[in-house]
């Protein structure tokens, strides 16, 4: 059977870095290939060459049997495809038909957009995934969910013979993940390739008929999802065995750093009561739209209450802004690292330095020498991928991005830390590391506080848990409890009060 798409000795490089060494990858009809590797290993620039973005310097890459040069994204539409990248390219002004032909409208004899071709053509491929939607109504109407199918739909009328998945379900619901899951069978079996790219190794063992595993650039193996086991792809991509995810750290709660008493905020939070202490890490489990990221707003001065107190070591606090909860020493690792934590188009030790201007600004001149040695040294400590301190942000791993975040708040000296999410989008590797980050944190007497979707994390980081559901909190599990398990966190998320009858 001749490849989909084959890729002979690709190798990539950009300045101080070999990204692609000697990649070679086939993908075959009606197959769902998944591709892991740690933040940094080459998943991104592979994807970026199979779709024209990047030119490499060696190699060769087949479609159908033909060899190709891409020059270009649109050589590569051409040639059969096509990426339904992480961060969703939609434009939520205008419709979901729009969406669909974007760059390639239907046109009458006369040239003007056909529109009823259009959506009856979006409306029958959405309905050939389970979507039943208005073609007509602005995409930002919609979830996530159907904004992805409107992704894959617009390569499935671009005769797409590979979808790339990147990252598919990082912002997706339990209900989402499945019917994407659906969907994804379905196009398997209309002889459709599907490269899917995941940190989820659950998802690839359900998904996968076969697994790539790259690590620094170069294949290890491509081998079967029959017979595979965790312990055997975690080993290929971080070169080692990972025994243990979660590091062990003996909690020595001492005083209460946080507290929340009957905190109201219209549309968000309905009396919530919590303490978060120095010394443990405080998990925060819920659906979707829980109330987590909200608490964590209120906390940081971005969600103003409207009734109810919430206390800093042991006082009424006043925090209006980011900036009065920095002045209280908290800080905030956000879930949007890139919209919220980074500003992408400067350096790293740019990045490092913004929370701790003081440190590096004696007197109020910056000190241009202090920044790169202080920045040096959080590179080092948190050990980030990059060329050097001057490089761009924006071009980094997802994972060496949120070690910037943490770098960076880590150098402001803060005593409270607010973590949302801090792992989604990040390999196992760079989640250990992560999570050692938070355990020394702790070790240091801070209080952590963690947002989590993932229950396996929650359940091996926490010391004590805050289930919410729509706004309200629903259970506050200590590790010792009975409860302390995934299926009383989620009976709790799903609705029920720890103090009813079971």
């Amino acid at each position: 059977m001749t490849p989909i798409v084959e890729l002979r000795g690709v190798t990539k490089k950009f300045p101080g870095v070999v990204a692609l060494r000697d990649m070679g990858i086939e993908i075959e009809p009606g197959e769902v290939h998944g591709l892991i590797g740690e933040n940094g290993a080459g998943k991104s620039t592979l994807i970026k060459v199979l779709t024209g973005v990047h030119r490499p310097e060696e190699g060769e890459i087949w479609v159908d049997g033909t060899e190709h040069r891409f020059s270009s994204a649109q050589q590569a539409q051409h040639a059969g495809i096509a990426c339904v990248y992480q961060e969703l390219n939609i434009v939520r002004q205008v419709s979901l038909t729009d969406n669909i032909f974007l760059g390639q409208p239907i046109r009458t004899r006369l040239g003007l957009l056909d529109y009823r071709t259009m959506n009856a053509k979006a409306t029958e491929t959405l309905a050939t995934m389970g979507i039943d939607a208005d073609v007509t109504r602005p995409a930002g109407e919609f979830g996530m969910g159907v904004l992805q199918m409107v992704e894959i739909a617009r390569a499935l009328l671009r005769n797409a013979r590979l979808i790339i998945m990147d990252e598919p379900t990082s912002s997706l619901g339990e209900s989402e993940v499945k019917h994407l899951n659906r969907v994804v069978h379905d196009l398997r079996d209309r002889g459709v390739a599907i490269l899917f790219v995941s940190h989820k190794l659950e998802e690839l063992f359900e998904l996968c008929d076969r697994v790539t595993v790259l690590r620094d650039g170069e294949r290890i193996f491509t081998e079967p999802m029959v017979g595979m086991t965790h312990d055997r792809l975690i080993r290929a991509m971080v070169g080692r065995s990972v025994d243990s995810q979660f590091p062990e750290h003996r909690p020595n709660p001492g005083a209460t750093a946080i507290r929340f008493e009957n905190v109201t905020s219209v549309g968000a939070l309905k009396g919530v009561s919590f303490e978060a202490r120095y010394g443990e890490i405080l998990g925060f489990a819920g659906l979707v739209g829980a109330g987590r990221t909200e608490t964590m707003r209120a906390i940081f001065g971005d969600l103003p209450i409207d009734s109810g107190t919430i206390y800093i070591n042991g006082s009424p606090a006043r925090i209006s802004s980011p900036q009065d909860a920095v002045r209280q020493g908290i800080a905030f690792v956000t879930e949007d690292r890139k919209g919220q934590g980074l500003v992408l188009n400067q350096s790293v030790a740019d990045n490092l330095m913004m929370a701790s201007f003081r440190r590096v600004a004696p007197r109020g001149w910056l000190s241009p020498a202090r920044v790169e040695t202080e920045a040096e040294r959080t590179i080092e400590q948190l050990r980030i991928k990059t060329p050097d301190a001057k490089n761009h942000v924006g071009k980094l791993s997802g994972g060496n991005q949120q070690k910037v975040v943490i770098g960076k708040w880590m150098n402001s000296d803060s005593d409270i830390y607010l973590f949302d999410e801090p792992t989604r989008g990040i390999d196992v590797g760079a989640k250990v590391e992560v999570y050692s980050i938070m355990t020394s944190l702790v070790a240091q007497g801070k209080c952590v506080i963690m947002v989590s979707s993932e229950l396996p994390e929650v359940l091996g980081m926490s010391d004590r848990v805050i289930v919410m559901r729509g706004g309200e909190v629903m259970a506050e599990i200590g590790r010792g409890d009975p409860d302390f398990n995934e299926d009383d966190i989620m009976k709790a998320a799903w609705g029920r009060k720890k103090e009813e009858a079971l």
